[in-house]
């Protein structure tokens, strides 16, 4: 007991980070985001882009350990037949639409789609699309609920 006198002790509870479904979806959507960022970034810059992740795997012996792989990353925009850059998100396996029947931000060329992912990145923080987030992952939990 002598050793436990010298120590500090305290009555605490670990915080989760997004115990609030709408704020756990921000927080995916704003990774979401960053990565297409990242990617379009590269794309502008002439560079290739990895993203890697860490995965648990068994080795020879079958004993799990921690390797590093390349994350498959898919690219958000798409252009069209004239050349225009278009941006669409995905949520929950669904296209965000940003307004009715508009799924998709015409951006004109890829030099511009950082700023304007920057900006949906704001959009996300100050909430303007929680109302679509919310519904794309209900109906994706519908979904999964079926599927068992």
């Amino acid at each position: 007991m002598s050793h436990l006198k010298a120590l500090k002790l305290a009555s605490a509870v670990p915080v989760r980070s997004a115990t609030d479904p709408v704020q756990r979806a921000r927080e995916k959507m704003i990774a979401i985001l960053a990565e297409q960022k990242q990617m379009a970034e590269a794309k502008v810059a002439g560079q290739a882009f990895t993203l890697t992740h860490i995965v648990r795997k068994k080795n020879a012996e079958g004993v799990r350990v921690e390797v590093e792989t390349v994350k498959r990353v898919r690219q958000g925009w798409f252009t069209d037949v004239s050349g225009k850059v278009f941006l669409g998100v995905r949520y929950a396996g669904k296209p965000i639409e940003f307004a009715k029947d508009k799924n998709a931000i015409e951006a004109g060329e890829l030099s511009a789609l950082p700023k304007i992912i920057d900006t949906l990145i704001e959009a996300v923080r100050a909430g303007e699309l929680d109302a679509q987030l919310t519904a794309a992952a209900a109906e994706r939990s519908k979904m999964l609920r079926k599927a068992k």
